[in-house]
């Protein structure tokens, strides 16, 4: 019974092991590509992530002008002063151009000497032109005024009227 139980103790840490020794070995390349929100507006911040990023490195799109990538956590991570290579991982920030079509765009990205492209990263999606709202004109025209006029006279006329009835059946 011991046997088996240390048996199955080390076979789960060599599949650990075995696991992250790939994981370990990616990032030495740039690899998945975020960007969020994956559906912006023209005009609006993309932030961009990028695994197996050491050192940084620049993205591009036809939707923003080249963007600086820097490391995240000071390069250290999990290895302390011991000199290892950290979480890997690069972030940053993009404006998209404001007169950026609507569509789906790439981003590449070149890190660690090395260049990746991840297709239909985001979609920009079209925009209204709000705040103005309906007053683009000033002030009420001719016929809004004719409009609201009728509409003061209509309800003085029929006030009257129930007044004038409501008092005529007070006196029978």
């Amino acid at each position: 019974m011991r046997n088996t139980r240390a048996l199955a103790v080390a076979g789960a840490a060599v599949a650990a092991l075995g696991l992250s020794a790939p994981a370990a070995v990616a990032w030495d390349t740039p690899s998945n590509i975020t960007a969020l929100p994956s559906v912006i507006a023209p005009g609006g911040q993309l932030t961009i992530t990028v695994d197996g990023c050491r050192g940084g490195g620049t993205a591009t799109s036809n939707a923003f002008s080249p963007t600086r990538l820097s490391p995240v956590g000071g390069g250290k991570g999990n290895e302390g002063d011991r000199g290892g290579a950290g979480n890997g991982t690069a972030r940053g920030t993009a404006i998209v151009n404001s007169n950026a079509r609507p569509g789906s765009y790439d981003i590449t990205v070149d890190c660690n000497g090395r260049r990746m492209t991840k297709p239909h990263a985001f979609t920009v999606i079209g925009g209204v032109r709000g705040g103005i709202g309906g007053s683009s004109t000033t002030g009420a025209t001719p016929t809004d005024m004719a409009i609201g006029g009728g509409l003061v006279a209509a309800a003085l006329v029929g006030g009257g009227v129930f007044w004038m009835r409501r008092r005529a059946e007070r006196r029978i």
